[in-house]
């Protein structure tokens, strides 16, 4: 899907790149470098503000409205996540990430939290990346009958305590029905995190997830202090296995559901960005795009094992 940049709204997305990471070159995806600077890109973010929008799992950044790119890092493994945030919203549209062997080894664990030295509980925490005006809060979400549920899951990032903590930032959650948080949505993590995070199918997996804040047609409701509860949460997710590159889409109502079978929620990254307005996997040379967004039911059936 092409989107081109808009004029307006540069001074915000600068003003969002003071709250970005310093992590350069070290952590920009490197899988077929040389076809990636060779072939043609129509639609890839410009870096003119910050290089990380150059990562694969980026999809394409908006510039209209009060938008920041926030991107949190950890000393010992780099971008941790990236996440774009709504301030006229108070919401974050979407959080990306990367999974490779190098950083999803465990050397934390979530229960450590719970131990006293760590506080006695998971350390859910505002983000003061994000300006005070516009960000949430505990209090945004106390009593409001919705889990804080986790886009980047703090499960898949155990390699450091820095890096777990991060994943508790409220700008990393949107509000979920518990029925789905500890369901459907669980279960795609948990097929994500332990069959598509193997050497079978990855030598690095790039993710984008999020719920839907744009269309009025795809927000259930507002909660009690107004937060954006999403209708439908999706999950876009690109793999590059010896050099080929392989995509999926998932889309989800937002709703109680404990169905373990993820075929049923299975589009093509073509259908996922006319459904959420987002340009997936931008960065990609146009004819690689193409090709992996537009795969259908049946290829992705078969290349995902579902």
């Amino acid at each position: 899907m092409k989107n081109h940049w808009k004029s307006a709204a540069w001074m915000l997305f600068a003003f969002a790149s003071l709250f970005m990471s310093c992590s350069e070159d070290d952590n920009l995806p490197k899988p077929n470098k040389e076809n990636q600077e060779t072939e043609a890109n129509d639609n890839a973010n410009p870096t003119t503000q910050n290089s990380n929008c150059a990562r694969l799992e980026f999809p394409h950044v908006k510039t209209d409205g009060n938008n920041l790119i926030i991107v949190h890092s950890t000393t010992s493994y780099g971008v941790n996540y990236s996440v774009e945030w709504d301030c006229d919203k108070k919401a974050q549209r979407w959080t990306c990430y990367e999974m490779d062997a190098a950083n999803s080894v465990k050397y934390w664990d979530r229960d450590n939290w719970k131990k006293p030295e760590y506080g006695g509980k998971d350390p859910f925490q505002e983000d003061v990346s994000i300006p005070e005006a516009y960000r949430t809060t505990l209090a945004d979400y106390q009593y409001s009958g919705y889990d804080r549920g986790h886009i980047c899951p703090s499960a898949d990032r155990v390699n450091s305590k820095e890096a777990n903590e991060q994943t508790f930032y409220l700008s990393n959650m949107q509000p979920q029905v518990n029925g789905f948080n500890a369901g459907v949505w669980l279960t795609m993590e948990t097929q994500l995190r332990k069959v598509w995070n193997t050497s079978k199918y990855r030598d690095i997996l790039y993710v984008c997830k999020g719920g839907t804040i744009d269309k009025s047609s795809q927000i259930a409701g507002y909660t009690k202090s107004k937060l954006i509860v999403p209708k439908y949460f999706f999950a876009a997710i690109l793999a590059v296995k010896n050099g080929q590159y392989k995509a999926i889409g998932l889309w989800f109502e937002h709703k109680a559901n404990k169905d373990s079978k993820l075929s049923n929620y299975v589009v093509s990254v073509d259908e996922l960005e006319k459904l959420t307005g987002i340009d997936f996997f931008c960065n990609l040379p146009d004819n690689t795009e193409k090709k992996v967004e537009s795969a259908s039911k049946s290829e992705m059936l078969t290349d995902w094992g579902l």
